[in-house]
């Protein structure tokens, strides 16, 4: 019997499937009561993925017999006619055979075998196929008119082959006896119950019929039964049919780390899957390379090789190297000799001893593509276990079970049994799994490197840090060389660059941003819409290389770690290219920053989404090699630090940005210039004044120089200056520059540029400063209405300008418009900045200084004190606010009882 042979037939008429056998070139035997009433139907084959085909009734024709009369006569033949039809390769023709009574007179027995599809009313859908074993008794087995009833000893179940299985159905199954075909199953006699014996018209019955020896031979073969006796001599003893192994056989590799942790859960499941009733059952681990997934396929096997008839191990990343398995499988079944037969059929006479001798076990480690995988599966649906590991999650016969990282504990129980006891540094050693992103391959190549060489553990985190592309492509002692993170990953790599080039660019440039929360939208420039976006990053996680949820991209540390790392053996790891890719991401980075971060509330939840991102491409990144997109983005998140209070970190950002502007632009180009302006505005608002004078003072002269007196920058830089003198007390000299600068942007600018707007606010606050309340609050008065009218209510523009009329109206003494001004602009600050920014937390401050100010200490100093608690929390110890905070409360406690 060969299963690739056998069909699964659909009545449309019946609405019924049941069961056929390929005797010759598209045609099929099978029982005449599957296919009564009915010229037309379809027939398919066995495999997850086979289309159905149509096919007619051939015989018997013009009118059937009456089977309640003659129930020998319930055999069909059809005829394939489908286009699409082409027959398998590789079997042997159909030995047909007949039975009398003497063929079981010395044995008492003759074992038959007989396989195909339960009936079915629905017409899609996946059936598996059961293989019956059973026996034909002596004088009972062949009765009178050409039946045959034979006794069912064994339903196949792959992974318990001494049990026996429920049977039901399947008219229409070829019975086999010593290879013959013998008969063809018509009725089982308890149906849907624990079966016990079988029903089915003789071969000798049917060809004994009018037409029906003639339609096979036309079908291309000749009807000659065979007498199918006890012994059989001529038969070859190298027939796939013939050959047995006893149950354990394997050729499992040996375990690549005798330490097995953190898998229990993950092992319960497979153990699960693996020993469910159905025929046959495929199960799939799929994981990110590197994190245990042949390791625990080969635990599985070597702690249930004795459960099944045959275990065999097949490296699975090609097709060549799945037929190699099969072939070599045919080599170790026929004791080391092959025939002389080519790699191909070696592979193909595998398939027939699999076909015919249930209960085994094949493992397809590392398949790289489900289509290779399911060439071979397909052909076996009816015999056996599969476990398969892959990268790719997508496209399996199974729900795949997902293989994660190990766990915090797991990862140091790893750890400590590879270092041993004399490295036992629990902080270096979480911090070390923290590092390898608890990736069971690196915490076993960690640790070998450790116990080998007996470093301390934070000597090789030194090493992973300073030589991360040595630490990632050194094999650990006594192992395979190519058993290293970056090895494993270039093998998916390879694969993505065939499948689409842009998927491995997309991850060369993910690998320089954050692990977690990437934007996708950050990629939509690598794909041609949003469409083929999702697809790319879909392939990505299907090869485990990234992860996907709706917070957005993950990737594994290490992957990064590899991926910024150049080798000379690598072709995605060279210099050049790693290079582009840093650009790349700095660049992406770049055009989707909002503008003007220091104002721009409603850009501020995409910068907060960004930032980490913005961190890490330039924590990467040598400064020494900084380009001009990464300037721009050392500036654009220095303001944005800045106007968040972060006032240390945006001075460094502004230091840095300043340094890479002058190396790329020169001293004198406008965007150095202005660089150079913002690291004095955060030198003026740390309160180092000493030095953003100085700084200010030589930017306005250069700009003057480069630019000109009316240069919209160069009233900028001077408007800056005015504030800076202002800041000291020196309102001798920032009086007039204000006064100054205010006309030139009057006439540069025009009257309502908001620039203009913030000179004249800044003009008012130097003349309340000098104590001209009276021309500092109608400038004041008038500067707020212009801002409501150009920017709007709720422009933090505007909320400064509310602020400082009501300190003027304060110092004025006219604490009756000053304390709801002050309370309504903190109520504004809050809604529209939110509780933690810096001039929210300043608002509050002033309105308790207001409180203070009419002896209303029972609301000022709570209010002084939420301030102070929050400018602590938020802006840190140092800060001028928390300093203001801190002085304010003070004072307050003092005047209080």
């Amino acid at each position: 019997m060969d299963v690739r042979r056998v069909v699964e037939i659909w009545n449309p008429v019946g609405k019924c499937s049941g069961t056929g056998y390929l005797v010759a070139d598209g045609l099929v035997l099978t029982a005449l009561h599957n296919v009564l009433g009915c010229g037309a139907l379809e027939v398919r084959w066995l495999g997850r993925d086979a289309e159905w085909l149509t096919a007619e009734v051939l015989w018997p024709q013009p009118s059937p017999p009456d089977l309640e009369r003659e129930p020998q006569a319930d055999g069909a033949l059809i005829r394939i006619t489908d286009p699409d039809w082409q027959p398998p390769s590789g079997v042997e023709p159909v030995r047909w055979g007949r039975i009398d009574g003497t063929v079981v007179r010395d044995e008492q027995r003759l074992t038959c075998v007989a396989v195909g599809f339960p009936r079915s009313e629905v017409r899609d859908g996946v059936r598996d196929t059961k293989e019956i074993r059973g026996h034909i008794e002596t004088l009972t087995g062949l009765k009178s008119g050409g039946l045959i009833t034979a006794y069912v000893d064994q339903v196949a179940v792959p992974s318990k082959p001494d049990e026996k299985s429920r049977w039901a159905g399947a008219s229409g199954a070829a019975l086999f006896a010593r290879g013959r075909l013998i008969g063809v199953v018509t009725t089982d006699r308890q149906r849907d119950y624990a079966g016990d014996q079988l029903t089915a018209v003789s071969v000798e019955s049917l060809a004994a019929r009018p037409g029906f020896s003639i339609t096979v031979k036309a079908g291309g073969t000749d009807l000659v039964p065979e007498d199918v006796t006890a012994a059989d001599p001529e038969r070859p003893r190298t027939s796939a049919y013939d050959v047995e192994v006893p149950r354990g056989v394997n050729n499992l590799p040996e375990l690549p780390s005798p330490i097995f942790v953190g898998r229990a859960e993950v092992m319960a499941e497979l153990e699960r899957a693996l020993a469910g009733e159905s025929q046959t059952i495929t199960q799939t681990l799929h994981g990110l390379g590197g994190v245990g997934k042949t390791t625990l396929a080969l635990h599985y096997a070597h702690d249930h090789a004795g459960a099944y008839r045959l275990v065999w191990w097949m490296r699975s990343d090609t097709p060549e190297r799945i037929e190699a398995g099969f072939a070599s499988l045919t080599v170790r079944l026929r004791g080391g000799a092959a025939d002389g037969l080519t790699p191909a059929q070696a592979a193909e006479w595998a398939i027939g001893w699999l076909q015919t001798h249930p209960g085994w076990l094949l493992v397809f480690d590392n398949a790289e593509k489900p289509e290779d995988v399911h060439t071979w599966t397909g052909q076996l649906r009816s015999s056996g276990r599969y476990l398969i590991t892959s990268r790719y999650k997508r496209g399996w016969v199974c729900d795949p079970i997902p293989l994660p990282v190990l766990d915090e504990e797991a990862s140091l129980a790893l750890l400590s049994r590879l270092v041993g006891g004399g490295n036992d540094d629990e902080d270096e050693a979480r911090a070390l799994a923290d590092d390898l992103g608890h990736l069971p391959l690196a915490l076993e190549q960690a640790g070998a490197f450790i116990a080998q060489t007996e470093v301390p553990i934070a000597a090789y985190r030194a090493m992973l840090r300073q030589y991360p592309g040595r630490a990632t492509d050194a094999a650990p002692g006594g192992s395979a060389p190519g058993r290293t993170m970056a090895g494993i990953w270039r093998i998916t790599l390879d694969t993505l660059q065939e499948r689409d080039p842009r998927s491995v660019d997309i991850l060369r440039i993910a690998a320089w941003y954050a692990p977690t929360g990437i934007p996708r939208d950050l990629f939509a420039p690598l794909a041609e819409d949003p469409v083929d976006l999702a697809q790319l990053l879909g392939l990505l996680a299907d090869y485990n290389m990234i992860t996907l949820d709706r917070a957005g991209i993950g990737i594994h540390r290490l992957v990064q770690t590899v991926a910024r790392t150049p080798s000379e053996d690598d072709p995605h790891r060279d210099q050049a290219g790693i290079k582009a890719a840093r650009e790349r991401a700095a660049g992406l980075l770049l055009g989707e920053l909002p503008e003007d971060p220091r104002v721009n509330v409603a850009g501020w939840p995409t910068w907060r989404t960004l930032l980490p991102h913005v961190e890490a491409v330039l924590d990467a990144g040598d400064p020494g090699e900084d380009t001009a997109a990464i300037a721009l983005i050392l500036n654009l998140i220095g303001r944005f630090l800045q106007g968040q209070g972060q006032l240390r970190q945006a001075t460094d950002y502004y230091s840095r940005s300043l340094a890479a502007a002058t190396r790329v632009f020169g001293e004198d180009h406008p965007d150095t210039l202005g660089l150079r302006n913002n690291l004095a505005y955060a030198y003026r608002s740390a309160g180092d004044l000493g030095r953003a004078i100085r700084l200010y003072e030589r930017t306005l002269d250069d700009f003057v120089r480069v630019l000109g007196e009316d240069h919209p920058n160069t009233l900028l830089s001077r408007n800056n200056l005015a504030g800076a003198y202002a800041s000291v007390g020196d309102l001798g000299r920032a009086i007039p520059l204000y006064e100054r600068t205010l006309d030139d942007r009057v006439r540069v600018l025009g009257e309502d540029h908001p620039y203009t707007l913030g000179s004249r606010n800044n003009l008012a606050h130097a003349y309340g400063s000098a104590g001209d309340l009276g021309r500092a609050i109608p400038l004041y008065e008038r500067t707020l209405d212009d801002f409501v009218r150009v920017l709007g209510e709720d422009h933090p523009y505007t909320l400064g300008s509310r602020n400082n009329l009501a300190g003027a109206y304060r110092s004025a003494g006219d604490l009756g418009r000053a304390i709801p001004l002050f309370v309504s602009t903190l109520d504004d600050h809050v809604r529209v900045l939110g509780e933690d920014h810096p001039d929210t937390l300043l608002s509050r401050n002033n309105l308790a200084g207001a409180y203070r100010a009419v002896g209303d200490l029972g609301q000022a100093i709570p209010l002084y004190e939420q301030a102070l608690a929050d400018c602590l929390r938020v802006l840190g110890e140092d800060h001028p606010t928390t300093r203001l905070a801190r002085e304010n409360l003070a004072v307050a406690r003092e005047q209080g009882p």
